[in-house]
């Protein structure tokens, strides 16, 4: 007797069901692997190294002084003898108005002045000689009339005389006397301390006044340079009429050269007198030069809320310097020589004041710490308390306490000292701009 044949039919839902729960376990095994799985981070390795911190911002080049210079009067422009970027000299030409009325007035002046100079010489020779002689003349005729009367009065005590001729001679004497004392009032009028003599050095020295006052006149037509300077603009040309108050000519005095920046005044504590700096011009980015802070202004612009910064140059002045020219500058406000430095992106809480920190790689597990902050660049940090030199850090900001992690070693990419000066210019506008409001 054959056995009977197995029932199929029966052994199939056993055999999908067999298959289902295995599938099942699969996908299970596979979500908790899934979940467990250890998450692949970037991390560095914490090391002493040098840190400096600097300050960005925009700058811009100027002179000590601008002077504008114009016209004192209403006249037509003769000439002018400079152009823009010229260099001049103290006192040189720089333009020439048209000067012929100045020119008959001082003629004019100088001929009053040369009359009354005459007129003084004149009474200091022939008037005080003329005045000597009448003197002497008046004396000589009091003397006459003196003996006369003399001679008249005994004649009429004698009775030869009438005592008529006693009256004529009594007069002819007064006559001399006044004749006399009109003499002498003449010669002490020319005298140095007389009042002819007197009126005609009044006289000359109005003359005199006025000759200086028409060179005076004259002198302004010719426009000189205060000192030596470089012409930043010219805004006249000959022909032109010019009025009092127009700036025709703005001048930039020769000094040192200054560079001045407004600085937003958050950054004010970093900043002090004789911090070194470098600078570059936008349109020479790859020639840097020395700076040093000069000045920081006592004051704060209440309406951009920034402060005045200057700074002076290190050494000779670059030759493409110019004036109101753009320059992009790096301040070094602290340094130091060997510290322990992250990439800001591996802190949370890097705002002054905040608390921060880190997330550290423990026996494959990440491990939140606080840390606490010193000196802050652009893209690094200062840690002064929390971590030691050879911790791993990871620069994920999401990964969670306790969480598995596989670590990827990147090196840190600080900023080297002095980035500024091989940036492009872009990235050094882009840099003077982030610490703008």
């Amino acid at each position: 007797m054959k056995p009977a044949a197995p029932d199929t039919a029966k052994q199939r839902p056993y055999a999908i069901w067999l298959l289902g729960a295995v599938a099942a376990g699969v996908l299970l095994a596979a979500g908790v692997w899934w979940m467990q799985r250890p998450l692949r981070v970037e991390a560095v390795q914490l090391r002493f190294a040098p840190l400096v911190q600097t300050l960005q911002f925009s700058a811009r080049v100027a002179t000590l002084a601008r002077v504008d210079i114009g016209s004192t009067g209403t006249a037509r422009v003769a000439q002018v003898l400079v152009e823009e970027g010229a260099g001049v000299r103290s006192g040189q030409v720089l333009l020439e108005l048209e000067s012929t009325q100045e020119l008959a007035a001082l003629a004019q002046a100088q001929a009053a002045q040369q009359q009354a100079g005459a007129r003084l010489a004149g009474l200091r020779s022939t008037g005080r000689a003329a005045a000597g002689a009448a003197q002497a003349q008046a004396q000589a005729g009091l003397d006459a009339a003196q003996a006369e009367f003399a001679r008249v009065g005994q004649l009429v005590n004698q009775g030869f005389l009438s005592p008529s001729r006693m009256d004529e001679a009594r007069r002819a004497r007064d006559v001399a006397q006044a004749q006399l004392a009109g003499s002498l009032a003449s010669t002490q009028a020319v005298a140095e301390s007389g009042t002819e003599l007197a009126q005609a050095q009044a006289q000359l020295r109005v003359t005199q006044a006025a000759s200086e006052a028409a060179q005076a006149r004259l002198a302004l037509t010719v426009v000189r340079a205060p000192t030596e300077a470089t012409v930043l603009s010219r805004s006249v040309e000959p022909g032109q009429i010019v009025q009092p108050g127009r700036a025709l000519l703005v001048l930039a005095l020769s000094g040192p050269v200054r560079i001045v920046a407004q600085v937003d005044e958050r950054f004010l504590q970093q900043l002090a007198v004789a911090q070194p700096a470098t600078a570059i011009a936008d349109a020479y980015p790859g020639q840097r030069f020395a700076l040093q802070v000069l000045s920081i202004a006592p004051l704060v612009d209440a309406q951009r809320g920034a402060v005045e910064v200057k700074l002076a140059l290190v050494g000779a002045a670059p030759a493409f310097l110019r004036q109101d020219m753009s320059l992009s500058v790096e301040v070094e406000t602290a340094r130091r020589a060997r510290t322990l430095a992250l990439p800001v992106a591996a802190v949370s809480g890097t705002a002054p004041g905040a608390s921060a920190s880190v997330r550290v790689v423990v026996n494959g597990r990440i491990a939140l710490r606080p840390v606490r902050l010193g000196l802050r660049t652009l893209d690094a940090v200062e840690v002064l308390e929390g971590l030691s030199d050879g911790e791993v850090v990871v620069l994920n900001r999401d990964a969670k306490d306790g969480q598995r992690v596989a670590v990827d070693l990147v090196s840190a990419r600080l900023a080297p000292v002095g980035a500024l000066a091989g940036a492009p210019p872009s990235a050094a506008a882009a840099l003077g701009n982030s610490i703008g409001r």
